[in-house]
């Protein structure tokens, strides 16, 4: 399954690779990036995270054949700063981040992602988890699953969606993601099944967020990496959807963006911040690249710098 990286050249060229330093890809996926990172460093070592084995054991080899100054860390995210931690490392250089599933999560149909495969509502990027897409569908009371679908999905139709989920559920378990595709299509105004885009998509989203719990993760990630910034250390983030990038957003914000103040008032001092935005405004996907690679339309790349 081939797998295309997104914004590659524009993250690898933000993080400002040191030959000696100490990198983390917290999103190894099939390896793209960290390949890229591994390759610009000597005696610097890279340590990158995914909660997916299958990601780890075929990124493996790939990384091999670049060098073997890499480690490679089966757990989620979060769980960043402890782990690292265990190995004696307590300041970094750099941090990567490309969120959301990996294509070959999506292109795999079997792992249930997918709205466009027939398979088991599944949906765990870490499949040793107990909770999936099976268990939200089909265990979840109604008012979860409208607040999911409405902060999740951003779905209007989050109330007649999750109604139709718990009348039919009722007469026998949801147990497909085709089924769940045919019970969201029965839920919508015909209007809405004309227009342009899958009507499953914000649905899945939303289920896929809650069982893997990505933004919450994605909170505790960010606040721990940029602890763990050296000075000169660049965090580096793509996001896919708006949920995502309005933390990334609202959290180097609230760290490298000094406060409005009412200058009629008298300042007592000024902010001393310790971090700066690499970009004001998200780098985006160039025109070549969208035509190569579809799923960079919605990529945003947000970067942020410890100052020295």
């Amino acid at each position: 399954m081939e797998h295309i990286s997104v914004l590659l050249n524009e993250s690898i060229d933000m993080l400002q690779i040191k030959e000696d330093g100490i990198y983390v890809d917290c999103t190894l996926g099939r390896g793209g990036h960290s390949s890229e990172i591994l390759k610009r460093l000597t005696s610097g070592h890279l340590y990158a995270f995914d909660c997916d084995q299958n990601a780890i054991d075929e990124s493996a080899p790939r990384l091999q054949a670049i060098g073997d100054n890499f480690t490679l860390i089966h757990s989620p995210f979060e769980n960043l700063k402890s782990e690292l931690t265990k190995r004696g490392v307590t300041l970094v250089d750099g941090i990567f981040m490309d969120l959301g599933v990996s294509s070959p999560q999506f292109d795999d149909g079997q792992r249930g992602f997918s709205y466009r495969s027939n398979a088991r509502l599944d949906m765990r990027m870490d499949q040793s988890q107990e909770l999936d897409a099976y268990a939200v569908v089909n265990t979840y009371d109604k008012e979860d699953l409208i607040r999911i679908l409405k902060r999740y999905g951003e779905e209007p139709f989050a109330v007649k969606i999750a109604n139709k989920i718990c009348s039919v559920r009722e007469k026998a378990p949801i147990e497909t993601t085709f089924e769940l595709v045919d019970v969201i299509k029965s839920a919508l105004p015909a209007a809405v099944l004309r227009k342009k885009g899958h009507p499953a998509k914000q649905t899945f989203q939303a289920i896929r967020i809650e069982v893997n719990h990505e933004l919450e993760q994605l909170e505790t990630v960010l606040q721990d990496g940029l602890t763990l910034l050296k000075p000169h250390g660049i965090m580096a983030v793509i996001t896919f959807h708006s949920l995502e990038d309005r933390i990334v957003k609202e959290i180097f914000k609230e760290v490298a963006v000094a406060k409005k103040v009412n200058k009629r008032l008298p300042q007592v001092g000024t902010e001393n911040l310790e971090y700066q935005l690499v970009n004001r405004k998200p780098v985006l996907a160039s025109s070549e690249e969208l035509e190569n690679n579809n799923r960079a339309h919605s990529a945003k790349l947000r970067g942020i710098e410890k100052k020295g």
